[in-house]
C-alpha cells in the first residue's frame, strides 16, 4: 500500500484531500504539510529513516501556488534525490501542466478534486510502486476522447478535432472551440487516427486532412491553413501531404 504525503498551503484544501486519500484503500497512510519547506523536511526525515522507516514517502501530492518554495520548485529538488517520491500535482492551475511533466510527475490533477479523477492519480502512483491489484479497464470510445478541465472531464469528438500538437509525452488537441491537453504520446494519436484522417506533417504536428483549407508554398517552404491557423510543414512530410491532397474526395 502507498504511504502519501498532501501538501497544501490552504487549510480547507489540505482537510479535504487528506479525507479523499485516506478514503482511498491502496492509500495505507497520509502526512499532510502545510507548506513546500515543511514538506521537504518530512521528507528528508523519511529518506534517513529508509524505505521501511514510518515515516516513509512512496507518493507527493503537491500543490502548485504556495508562499516560499512553491510546488514546482519543491519537484525539481526531489529530481536530485537518489529515490525520490513519486510526484502529483493536485492544482487549480491548468497552465503549469507541460512543466510538470517534464519534471516526470506521475498526474495531475485540477481542483475542485474529484474522488474518481484522484482515484486514477492513486492508480497509477501504485502501478509505478508496484503495489496494486488489477483494476479492471474500461474499452476506450474511438470516437471521442476524455479531456479534463477544471477539474470535470469533457469527451472531444474526433471529428472536431483540427490538429494536435505535441508536448513531450503529452498531446495538445485544438478545435474549433479551443485545446485540451491529454496525456498521450503524438506518435500514439498518429497511429490511432491514421485511418481517420490524420496526418503527420511535422515532428511537432499532426493534422486532420479534413480541416486544411489551403496548402501554401513559398520560397521553398510548404504551410498549410487549418482554421485561422498555419503550420509548416517539414521537407520529409511534404510529398505525401501534397499526394494525400490531391486525392482528398471533393464535396
Amino acid at each position: 500500500m502507498l504511504r502519501a504525503l498532501a501538501v497544501d498551503d490552504e487549510r480547507p484544501s489540505l482537510e479535504e484531500l487528506l479525507y479523499l486519500l485516506n478514503a482511498d484503500p491502496r492509500i495505507g497512510s497520509v502526512q499532510g504539510a502545510g507548506d513546500a519547506t515543511e514538506a521537504l523536511r518530512r521528507i528528508n526525515r523519511a529518506l534517513e529513516s529508509g524505505p521501511h522507516g514510518p515515516e516513509a514517502v512512496d507518493v507527493v501530492f503537491l500543490d502548485i501556488h504556495m508562499p516560499g518554495l512553491d510546488g514546482l520548485d519543491l519537484a525539481r529538488l526531489l529530481t536530485g534525490f537518489a529515490r525520490p517520491p513519486l510526484i502529483v500535482f493536485v492544482t487549480a492551475h491548468e497552465d503549469f501542466a507541460v512543466q510538470a511533466f517534464d519534471l516526470k510527475a506521475v498526474d495531475y490533477v485540477l481542483k475542485p478534486v474529484r474522488k474518481e479523477r484522484l482515484g486514477e492519480a492513486v492508480r497509477r502512483a501504485a502501478e509505478l510502486r508496484g503495489t496494486t491489484t488489477r483494476i479492471p479497464v474500461h474499452e476506450p470510445d474511438p470516437d471521442h476522447l476524455p479531456v479534463e478541465l477544471g477539474g470535470v472531464t469533457r469527451f472531444v469528438a474526433v471529428d472536431d478535432i483540427t490538429h494536435v500538437e505535441a508536448h513531450g509525452d503529452y498531446a495538445r488537441l485544438h478545435t474549433g472551440r479551443g485545446s485540451h491537453l491529454v496525456r498521450i504520446p503524438l506518435s500514439t494519436l498518429e497511429e490511432r487516427w491514421r485511418s481517420r484522417g490524420f496526418v503527420r506533417i511535422h515532428r511537432r504536428h499532426l493534422v486532420a486532412l479534413r480541416h486544411i483549407g489551403e496548402l501554401r508554398l513559398d520560397a521553398g517552404t510548404v504551410s498549410v491553413q487549418v482554421g485561422t491557423e498555419e503550420l509548416q510543414v517539414s521537407r520529409r512530410h511534404a510529398r505525401e501531404l501534397r499526394d494525400l491532397l490531391m486525392r482528398r474526395p471533393t464535396s
